[in-house]
């Protein structure tokens, strides 16, 4: 589910048109997963995205729709 939302709903360089590109962000899963799991609430699941975003993958500032996907996210853990 995870994996879903954040290729789905999240997607910051926009690519999930691509059929190929499905792996894009598979590797931010594991972290996304033990933050969610930690009880981690939305500021530090949306800072820990938005430096992703911006450290990572070095776009100038978090996606606007970030508030929209932390809660999507925190939702699938009953929060």
């Amino acid at each position: 589910m995870v994996r879903v939302a954040l290729w789905r709903d999240w997607d910051p360089i926009g690519v999930n048109d691509c059929p190929e590109a499905q792996d894009e962000y598979d590797s931010y899963v594991g972290g996304v997963c033990s933050l969610l799991l930690s009880g981690a609430d939305g500021y530090k699941l949306r800072q820990r995205l938005a430096h992703i975003e911006t450290v990572g993958m070095g776009l100038s500032s978090p996606c606007s729709h970030l508030d929209d996907v932390v809660r999507k996210l925190l939702a699938m853990v009953g929060r």
